[in-house]
């Protein structure tokens, strides 16, 4: 089947494009670099015409208040456009916990995207995941100097994309969950432990330091970022990725 494929270039949509492609389906990326422009809309109706599946993953290009205006109007167009095409299943990536931390901008934007498609009459699916593994490295550079790096111990359950990605394309092959499905990691951390294990595997011999002010997710109570019991786990460890990524 012809499945569309928003933000397929990227490092998640372009391994679901692939996936899709070798499982024998129609899997078209659309991204601005093919000629698809979200927020006008150029190009929606041409990239939509004959799918049955379109698969969310774009991203906003900021994480502050102004992504709430592009999940806004992306997901306006891209429903409108889906609705003429017939589109019959209508799917988002997006986060564990998300609706749980209306302190940060972001995570409010993904929320009100959801909230957009669930209510759009289309049938649909939300897939929410955990921190992704490749990601963390990041996420250490935003509190981090020579000698230190300053974490919250937030709780979390991070996975590799690929996982992401197999999540993804289970759902989109499949009859329209209208519910969303939660997929974590097998390994739970606090991201202050995170951080120990990420430098220990980089032979990085900086001190982690506990700082509930820190980065990001200094923002966010309790374990909302960690998936319920009702989730569905992937193989992959933590540890055994690092491996295999030097």
């Amino acid at each position: 089947m012809k499945i569309v494929v928003i933000g397929g270039t990227g490092l998640i949509g372009s391994q679901v494009v692939r996936e899709l492609s070798e499982a024998g389906h129609d899997a078209v990326p659309a991204a601005l670099s093919t000629g698809v422009d979200l927020i006008s809309g150029k190009g929606l109706d041409e990239v939509l015409s004959g799918a049955e599946v379109v698969v969310n993953v774009a991203n906003s290009p900021t994480f502050d208040e102004a992504s709430l205006e592009f999940f806004r109007t992306s997901m306006g167009n891209l429903l409108a456009a889906g609705q003429r095409a017939g589109v019959g299943h209508q799917m988002v990536l997006s986060i564990v916990g998300v609706d749980q931390v209306p302190q940060l901008d972001y995570y409010r934007a993904k929320t009100l995207q959801e909230e957009l498609l669930r209510d759009s009459g289309t049938p649909w699916s939300v897939v929410r995941a955990t921190q992704f593994f490749e990601f963390v490295d990041a996420i250490l550079s935003w509190t981090s100097d020579d000698s230190t790096v300053r974490l919250p111990a937030t709780p979390v359950q991070p996975m590799a994309a690929a996982d992401v990605v197999a999540a993804v394309v289970d759902v989109a092959t499949g009859a329209p969950l209208n519910a969303v499905r939660n997929v974590g990691g097998p390994d739970a951390f606090t991201l202050d432990e995170l951080g120990r294990v990420t430098l220990a595997a980089r032979h990085d011999d900086r001190n982690v330091v506990v700082d509930d002010s820190a980065g990001m997710f200094a923002a966010v109570d309790g374990d909302v970022l960690v998936p319920g019991p009702d989730a569905r786990l992937a193989p992959t460890h933590y540890a055994d990725w690092l491996r295999s990524s030097r």
